[in-house]
C-alpha cells in the first residue's frame, strides 16, 4: 500500500508540479477529475476546447464530517519558458464534504477556462483537507497566486492529493 502512494507522486515530481507549485507531500486521499467522461491523468494533454466546461472533481475516502478545498492553478503564465506571472488561479471550491464531489462545495472563485497562449501549460488540481468548515478565505486576485502561501494563510497544511494535465493553444490545424 505505501509503495503505491509514494509512486503516485512521482509524475508530480517529473512534471515539476512538486517544486514549482507544491512542496513534497504524501498522497493520503484519492481524487478523480473528469471533463465530460475523460479522466485527468498526470501529464496527459487536453485541448482547451475540451476543458471549457467546469470539471467534475470527486473525492474518494474521508467522510461527510471532513471538508476539503480544491484549487486549480496554472503555474506557466504567460509561458513555460519564462513563467514570471506564475501562478494564475483558475478555480477554488471549499467546504467539499468527503466522499462527494466539488458540486457539493462552496465555489469561492468561479471556474475560468484555460487559455494557454505560449507553449504547453500545466493545469494543476490540488486538494487540501480543511481543519474546519467555512475557514477558507478567497484570495484578492487570480494573478500572481501562490498555492503554498494560500495554504499557509488558510491553515490548510500539506495537500492530500493532486493531479495535473497539459494544454497548449489550439489552432485550427490541431483541432482536425
Amino acid at each position: 500500500m505505501a509503495r503505491s502512494i509514494v509512486s503516485s507522486s512521482e509524475p508530480l515530481v517529473v512534471g515539476r508540479v512538486i517544486g514549482d507549485v507544491l512542496d513534497s507531500f504524501t498522497q493520503s486521499m484519492k481524487m478523480s477529475v473528469f471533463y465530460s467522461n475523460k479522466q485527468v491523468f498526470n501529464g496527459h494533454e487536453f485541448f482547451p476546447s475540451a476543458v471549457a466546461a467546469k470539471p467534475r472533481a470527486e473525492i474518494h475516502g474521508g467522510d461527510l464530517r471532513s471538508f476539503f478545498t480544491l484549487i486549480m492553478t496554472d503555474p506557466d503564465v504567460p509561458g513555460p519558458s519564462d513563467p514570471y506571472l506564475r501562478e494564475h488561479l483558475h478555480w477554488i471550491v471549499t467546504d467539499i464534504p468527503g466522499t462527494t464531489d466539488a458540486t457539493f462545495g462552496r465555489e469561492v472563485v468561479s471556474y475560468e477556462i484555460p487559455r494557454p497562449n505560449i507553449g504547453i501549460h500545466r493545469f494543476v488540481f490540488v486538494l487540501f483537507k480543511q481543519k474546519r468548515r467555512q475557514s477558507v478565505n478567497p484570495p484578492s486576485s487570480r494573478d500572481h497566486f501562490n498555492t503554498r502561501a494560500f495554504a499557509v494563510d488558510n491553515d490548510l497544511g500539506l495537500p492530500v492529493a493532486a493531479v495535473y494535465f497539459n494544454a497548449q493553444r489550439e489552432t485550427a490545424a490541431r483541432r482536425r
